[in-house]
C-alpha cells in the first residue's frame, strides 16, 4: 500500500502508540487516535503528527462499551474524510489470581482487548470498501502467538490476545475479496511496565536472546512492514528479540 494520503485510526494513542502515530505521520497518513482516559498523552501525540505536515485529530471514548466502537469509527472517518488503516492498540493489562477472578475482571479485559478490535473492524470495513480496500492491524503478545501462558495472574488478558490471532486469521479470509489485508503484531519486552524495578529491567534483557529491550520504534517499523505489504494477509508477527526461543 501506498501510504501517502492516507487515513488512519489508533485505538490508544499513549506510549507505543503515539510512535506508531508519528512513524504513519512520517510517510504521509493523517491519524485519529483514540484514548480513553490519557488525554495530555493522545494530544502530544496529535501533535508529533502535525508537526510532521500532517493531519491529526483525538477522540475521548470507552471501547468497553459495544456501541462506542462504531461511534469512534465513523466519527474519526467523518473528521478526516475516510478510513483505509485501522490500529486496533487499546488493551488492558492487569495481575489478578485465579482465585480472586469475578465475571466483572474477565469482562473488563475480553471487552476492550478482543471485543472492541472485532466491532472496530466491523464498523471500519464498510470505509475501506468505498476506497478499494484498506489494512487492519490488531495487537496480540509474543506470549500468546508463542501458545503457552508463562504468567500466571494474566488468564483473561493470555485468552483475549489469543484470541486476536484466531480474530485476525478469521477476517483475512472473510475480508481478503475486499483488498482489507488483516494482520497483527504480538509484541514482546518491548518497553518496560513503568513500576518495574531494575532488577526486573535486567531479568528480562537476560531472558532475551538479543539481550535488550527492543523499543517502541521496533513496533512502529513492524506495524509499517505490514502496511507496505500488498500480499501478507492473516499472520501475526512476533517483535520479541528471540524472547519465545528461552
Amino acid at each position: 500500500m501506498d501510504l501517502t494520503d492516507k487515513i488512519a485510526l489508533i485505538t490508544g494513542g499513549k506510549r507505543i502508540g503515539a510512535v506508531v502515530a508519528a512513524a504513519l505521520a512520517g510517510r504521509g497518513v493523517d491519524v485519529c487516535l483514540s484514548y480513553a482516559r490519557s488525554r495530555p498523552e493522545a494530544e502530544q501525540a496529535a501533535d508529533r503528527v502535525r508537526a510532521a505536515g500532517r493531519r491529526a485529530t483525538t477522540i475521548q471514548v470507552d471501547l468497553s462499551k459495544s456501541y462506542a466502537c462504531e461511534t469512534l469509527v465513523n466519527t474519526a472517518a467523518a473528521t478526516l474524510g475516510g478510513l483505509d488503516i485501522l490500529v486496533n492498540m487499546a488493551s488492558v493489562y492487569s495481575p489478578k489470581p485465579f482465585d480472586d477472578l469475578v465475571v466483572e475482571d474477565w469482562n473488563a479485559v475480553l471487552d476492550v482487548d478482543l471485543r472492541a478490535a472485532f466491532l472496530c473492524a466491523r464498523a471500519a470495513v464498510p470505509h475501506m470498501r468505498k476506497r478499494g480496500g484498506g489494512r487492519i492491524i490488531n495487537f496480540s503478545d509474543w506470549v500468546a502467538k508463542s501458545g503457552r501462558p508463562r504468567y500466571r495472574g494474566f488468564l483473561p488478558y493470555y485468552v483475549a490476545k489469543a484470541g486476536i490471532i484466531g480474530l485476525t486469521e478469521g477476517l483475512a479470509l472473510e475480508l481478503a475479496a475486499d483488498n482489507v489485508l488483516v494482520n497483527a503484531v504480538a509484541p514482546g519486552p518491548v518497553v518496560a511496565p513503568p513500576e518495574f524495578t531494575d532488577e526486573e529491567f535486567t531479568a528480562v534483557e537476560q531472558a532475551t536472546p538479543l539481550g535488550r529491550w527492543g523499543g517502541e520504534g521496533e513496533i512502529a517499523k513492524a506495524v509499517l512492514a505490514l502496511l507496505d505489504s500488498d500480499f501478507i494477509t492473516g499472520e501475526t508477527i512476533r517483535v520479541d528479540g528471540g524472547r519465545h526461543l528461552k
